[in-house]
């Protein structure tokens, strides 16, 4: 339990919101000295986000200095939960249906249960230092964290970027998107690769349109997709693109071991691969919490939890039903499903 401490000079929280204006819609900042700036209702969310990381680029505050402010204002960003507890996130948060944007350090526990929410990557906002010629010249090491913490990262921050509704076929496409990206914020999928991942459907493209998070290019052909992002978050992704190459591979890796049972149940395998611990294969996390990473309801995830144990991916998971976590454990060796023996248990312990 974490005892109430007196605030720092620096907050860190802040909170943009979107008015209406007559000439169409102004980001207001209660933060900047300067007052509001008009936007348009196609770039609103982009701006809101990224205005939030200017914020929070300019506020950079060691580890050991950042404070829960949700419990700092009495943990009223969130229903009543367990106790503040954890190490301290950046989170994201979205309210009044897009019209409020906040970005506000938090502990994992109140992270957990704020709606709308996502944990920002820490990445996101470091900037990789530069390195002398001579050491360019060697062999190139990998930046920042591994393609699994990568990957959930991402997945995490594309809960709170992405419509609420958005389908999990188009949550994976995204994912590929965002990690694939150059430098202008250009993607080109190959045909090849959204068929192997069962993405290869135009209606996927128009959803993530109409959310205006991209727009596709005249470019594309037969052989593959070309897309401009919208998001302009995503340019504050400090790993090169190499790294993020990877973990798009690794993501490809795992959603495509079961392509066949649906995209719910590949996003959910990827989400729980992502979130499990290496050295035990096994892992924890919130069902809600889950299910809003999988743009699911919580109801359908049992039923999708038990197709992944068929399929030999898990073997093992049971829900608390007291505190409604999510426990499993995945297969020593996937796509074995008939030499293991499947266990589904639900408990209130």
């Amino acid at each position: 339990m974490r005892l109430r401490t007196t605030c720092p000079a620096t907050p860190r929280a802040w909170t943009v919101e979107l008015r209406s204006h007559p000439s169409g819609l102004v980001l207001v900042c209660q933060h900047c000295p300067h007052g509001s700036g008009q936007i348009t209702a196609a770039s609103a969310r982009s701006a809101a986000l990224s205005h939030l990381a200017r914020h929070a680029r300019g506020d950079l505050l060691p580890s050991h200095l950042r404070i829960c402010q949700c419990h700092e204002r009495g943990c009223r960003w969130h229903p009543r939960h367990r106790g503040c507890s954890g190490p301290i996130r950046l989170l994201l948060a979205c309210e009044r249906g897009g019209r409020l944007w906040r970005l506000a350090d938090a502990c994992s526990a109140c992270a957990a249960v704020t709606a709308q929410a996502a944990v920002v990557p820490d990445t996101a906002l470091a900037r990789a230092p530069r390195q002398p010629a001579a050491t360019r010249r060697r062999t190139r090491q990998a930046k920042g964290p591994g393609e699994q913490i990568r990957v959930r990262e991402m997945l995490s921050y594309l809960a709170a970027a992405l419509p609420s509704d958005a389908s999990a076929a188009t949550r994976l496409l995204a994912l590929q998107c965002a990690l694939r990206m150059s430098a202008n914020m250009q993607v080109r999928l190959p045909k090849g690769m959204l068929r192997s991942l069962r993405l290869d459907t135009p209606g996927l493209w128009r959803e993530l349109e109409h959310a205006r998070w991209l727009r596709t290019s005249p470019g594309s052909t037969t052989n593959g997709v070309v897309a401009e992002l919208l998001d302009v978050t995503l340019l504050e992704q400090a790993p090169a693109r190499p790294d993020r190459m990877y973990a798009a591979d690794w993501a490809l890796r795992v959603s495509s071991e079961v392509g066949v049972a649906g995209p719910l149940s590949q996003l959910s395998s990827l989400y729980l691969t992502a979130h499990t611990t290496p050295e035990i294969g096994s892992g924890q996390s919130e069902l809600d919490q889950m299910a809003h990473v999988c743009g699911a309801r919580p109801a359908e995830l049992p039923n999708t939890l038990d197709r992944l144990a068929a399929t030999g991916i898990l073997t093992s998971w049971k829900v608390c039903l007291n505190s409604g976590d999510l426990h499993w454990t995945l297969a020593g060796e996937r796509g074995r499903a008939r030499e293991l023996t499947l266990g589904r248990s639900v408990t209130g312990h």
